[in-house]
């Protein structure tokens, strides 16, 4: 008996979703099908590919390396059929049932998120959004498919992934209310040596264009530790002397825990913000609206430095 070389382009449906959830659970839930029904499916994939395409992982599955490196090309290919089968660009976002992964510093999650959330359930109730915070290491995560949009201060090396600069971005400092640096003007000999500085870095680095600011007038700060992220750095400068720094979009974060924001007293470089995207999603209408709505979100509600 001959095999049958027939595709089943369900299969590729099927194993888009299953890498997006890494859950039987999940995908079965997404495609509402029977979790045994979707474990059968699983099972043809994984014939079909001659991998198993995920594996358990403790109480989780994970994509094996072969998963993950057809990720973008199944993920791109599931788009280019839903738009050739869609109405037109101008189909109805309200019918449209997607996830939809943001990827960004999470500052971005903590001052956007919730408008973000609000209009996809006024204007596309069917899409959920997912946020993932930056990793201490890079990787292309819009070329495999991972995220479907980058945020933040966009630093990309792929040629291919289309980048759009929404304004230019400043660092200010924070420290808590009371604090001996406010008891008189911020110069920049006050600033680097009043107490000891807290960075934030995902990679973890205890020097910046701070330091190179600071260096050029022959000072130098006192850098105590780094933590991962910008809302948890805020809540150690609460409670501490210590001198923070928070970008002007996350400012809100700061004056909602009642610390105090004052601008630095350097010539220090402005930072491009915006979006990236592999151009596999351009003619998505759904991945479009969310471009827009992220355009919108970072132009309206940021306190931001206009572009030169």
């Amino acid at each position: 008996m001959t095999q049958s070389t027939g595709l089943d382009l369900n299969l590729l449906v099927a194993l888009d979703v299953l890498l997006e959830e890494q859950s039987v659970q999940g995908a079965a839930q997404r495609l509402h099908l029977s979790e045994p029904a979707m474990s059968r499916t699983l099972g043809r994939i994984r014939r079909a590919l001659g991998d198993p395409i995920l594996v358990r992982a403790g109480r989780r599955m994970v994509p094996t390396p072969h998963a993950l490196a057809v990720r973008a090309e199944v993920s791109a290919v599931v788009e280019r059929a839903r738009a050739l089968f869609a109405p037109g660009r101008d189909a109805d976002l309200r019918t449209v049932t997607r996830t939809f992964t943001i990827l960004g510093h999470d500052a971005m999650a903590a001052t956007h998120g919730a408008a973000l959330f609000a209009r996809a359930a006024r204007e596309a109730p069917g899409i959920r959004l997912r946020f993932l915070t930056e990793s201490h290491v890079d990787a292309p995560y819009l070329r495999q498919g991972t995220a479907d949009l980058e945020v933040g201060v966009i630093d990309t090396t792929s040629p291919e992934v289309h980048v759009e600069t929404v304004y230019q971005e400043r660092m200010l400092g924070v420290v808590r209310p009371g604090h001996p640096l406010l008891e008189g003007e911020v110069t920049p000999e006050r600033f680097a040596g009043a107490a000891g500085h807290l960075v934030v870095s995902r990679r973890g680095r205890q020097r910046g264009p701070i330091d190179d600011a600071l260096a050029e007038l022959g000072l130098a700060r006192r850098v105590v530790g780094t933590v991962g992220s910008f809302p948890a750095s805020l809540f150690v400068l609460r409670e501490t002397d210590l001198i923070g720094l928070i970008t002007s979009y996350g400012r809100s974060m700061a004056d909602t825990l009642g610390l105090v924001v004052f601008d630095i007293p350097l010539r220090l470089p402005l930072a491009e913000v915006g979006f990236a995207w592999h151009p596999r999603h351009d003619a998505d209408p759904a991945h479009a609206w969310l471009r827009k709505c992220v355009r919108d979100l970072m132009t309206e509600t940021s306190h931001t430095v206009p572009r030169t």
